[in-house]
């Protein structure tokens, strides 16, 4: 069963989510702050967690950036319509999604369903084992199976937008791929995000890699078009 963590420090949304998404068939697991969830979700990680930006102790912010320094956890930021947040800042921190409330509570469960979706490949419900071959580009692998990412042996952790943009760009070494073909093939057609965002990711990703390598050169930009990645 699919568990998620719902991170909020409102009751009355929690009272709400908590029960909808147990009826949807998922198990959930609530915090009320960010400073308990951060324990929590380490000890024992969820398929999925929702994160309210605005949070006593710990917001979702730091939250978050706290748990991309050891896991890709799917991502879900919740943040009130009058908050003036950069949804750029969410993504760069590894979010997957960005969510403003108050929001149908079947909306968000199928934002839910989508990045849940994104994160295995396929069907939320009955994704297929085996069935995919791992991608190997000179010294990079890619096993979408395992959302699982090495380079030269070494592990890399990355979210799950992140590993979708990445499979798509080394696909096809050589080719370009537009913000616009990136942002179809990391999201859902219910995600609406601009070009700073993809060009966040890909930041992202070359910060992950030079962490490891401080010569990866892999993904080029071809301003004024997009991106490719160069198979070394």
């Amino acid at each position: 069963m699919t568990t998620i963590a719902l991170v909020d420090d409102d009751e009355n949304i929690v009272a709400s989510l908590k029960p909808f998404f147990e009826a949807e068939g998922y198990t959930v697991r609530a915090y009320h702050d960010g400073e308990s969830a951060l324990q929590g979700l380490a000890e024992n990680p969820p398929d999925l967690a929702i994160l309210d930006v605005k949070m006593p102790k710990m917001d979702g912010m730091e939250l978050l950036r706290r748990l991309r320094q050891t896991s890709d956890l799917p991502a879900i930021f919740l943040t009130s319509k009058d908050d003036e947040i950069d949804e750029v800042v969410g993504f760069n921190i590894g979010a997957d999604d960005f969510i403003r409330k108050p929001c149908s509570n079947r909306l968000l469960a199928e934002r839910v369903k989508a990045v849940l979706r994104r994160s295995r490949g396929g069907s939320p419900d009955s994704p297929e084992e085996g069935d995919k071959k791992p991608i190997v580009r000179g010294s990079l692998t890619l096993d979408p199976n395992r959302h699982a990412c090495n380079w030269k042996g070494e592990q890399v952790r990355l979210t799950v937008t992140e590993f979708l943009i990445l499979q798509s760009l080394s696909t096809r070494p050589g080719y370009v791929k537009s913000r616009d073909q990136l942002m179809d093939a990391a999201y859902d057609d219910q995600v609406y995000v601009d070009d700073r965002t993809i060009d966040s990711h890909i930041k992202r990703l070359r910060k992950k890699f030079r962490e490891l390598d401080g010569e990866f050169d892999s993904i080029e930009t071809l301003y004024g078009v997009g991106y490719r990645y160069k198979e070394a």
